[in-house]
């Protein structure tokens, strides 16, 4: 695989820092996150994140003055635990928040980043080593707008952003080349672009 167009070091946490404070703030102007965020700093997981689409879809979606669930097929939850890799662990995480969110009000993804290697070529068609961390999982995510994490500590907003948030915020996809294909890369770009056109794609 290729590398990313960008890589974490080359990102100014200085640049990270202006944006966080308006990313809170969109993020809990939505019900779902808002709720989301709460609810998962209950869990008492020891490392996980909410991100991926979710994250940057909000942002979209109030950029452009659109409900803030709009387009946003399901909230993704990442966490990691290498002393249990079994699918059954995996499901309890997602049972126990599904029941303090309250049925049917969140479309949950649930995922130990630490079992990923396990199922990925079933999915995608190759293998993957195995992540160290979930940041490093976060690392591989398939767009630098969407590689981003984010969960409460202390009742303020962590935010984990390896290629920092100005793509989040410009809404320009750009391939992040750590692990996924062109194929894959394309179908995101098709399925985004019907329903945020104004995004900006950035080619292969």
């Amino acid at each position: 695989m290729g590398q990313s167009n960008k890589s974490p070091e080359s990102v100014s946490m200085h640049s990270i820092g202006l944006l966080v404070d308006e990313l809170e703030q969109i993020l809990f102007t939505s019900e779902p996150m808002r709720t989301l965020l709460m609810e998962t700093s209950k869990l008492g997981l020891a490392d996980y994140y909410i991100g991926a689409g979710c994250v940057a879809q909000t942002v979209w979606n109030y950029q452009l003055g659109l409900d803030l669930s709009y387009g946003i097929s399901d909230y993704d939850v990442v966490y990691y635990n290498s002393s249990d890799l079994s699918v059954e662990a995996e499901l309890q995480v997602f049972e126990k928040l599904k029941d303090s969110i309250g049925e049917g009000k969140v479309s949950l993804d649930v995922r130990n980043q630490a079992r990923v290697h396990l199922w990925y070529r079933e999915y995608f068609g190759y293998n993957i080593s195995p992540y160290s961390s979930v940041e490093d999982a976060i690392d591989t995510w398939p767009t630098t707008a969407t590689s981003v994490g984010v969960r409460l500590e202390n009742e303020e907003l962590k935010v984990y952003a390896p290629f920092g948030l100005d793509d989040l915020f410009e809404m320009i996809v750009r391939a992040n080349k750590a692990q996924i294909t062109e194929e894959i890369y394309k179908e995101k770009i098709c399925k985004w672009r019907t329903k945020w056109p104004s995004l900006t794609v950035i080619p292969w």
